[in-house]
């Protein structure tokens, strides 16, 4: 009766919000999904949760979640098992982790990004555009 990607969506719930005026210091654990509008600043461990960055949130943070769509300004290291979406006004500044990345057109990103498959516990695959490389 439902599908595949019917059943995905349904599966993933809002477990929480931090609205745009509160300010919030610590280290963040959940499964679900988590929309962030206010002021986040310390460590996010969601590695099965999907992590929402509004357009007036301001994160400062080192953050491991499946699935990171930021809208808002990101500063620091972001690694996204499935993938890491940054839309338009968003701003990152700092390094991103993961297998799938989509840069909507404006977007501010400053940074590093290492993509591909893991294996042996390293990341293989591109290199971003702009990255230096060295021969071996």
């Amino acid at each position: 009766m439902f599908g595949e990607k019917d059943k995905k969506k349904g599966d993933m719930q809002m477990n929480g919000f931090i609205g745009k005026d509160v300010a919030i210091t610590g280290k963040l654990g959940f499964e679900g999904s988590v929309r962030i509008d206010g002021k986040f600043n310390g460590e996010v461990d969601a590695i099965n949760g999907t992590l929402i960055v509004g357009e007036g949130a301001l994160i400062e943070a080192k953050v491991v979640v499946d699935t990171a769509i930021i809208s808002g300004e990101f500063r620091g290291d972001i690694e996204g098992k499935s993938r890491v979406e940054l839309k338009v006004p968003g701003k990152l500044f700092g390094n991103i982790r993961t297998t799938n990345l989509v840069i909507g057109e404006g977007v501010i990103f400053e940074g590093t990004c290492e993509m591909g498959e893991k294996k042996g516990g390293h990341t293989l695959g591109a290199v971003a555009e702009g990255q230096k490389t060295e021969a071996l």
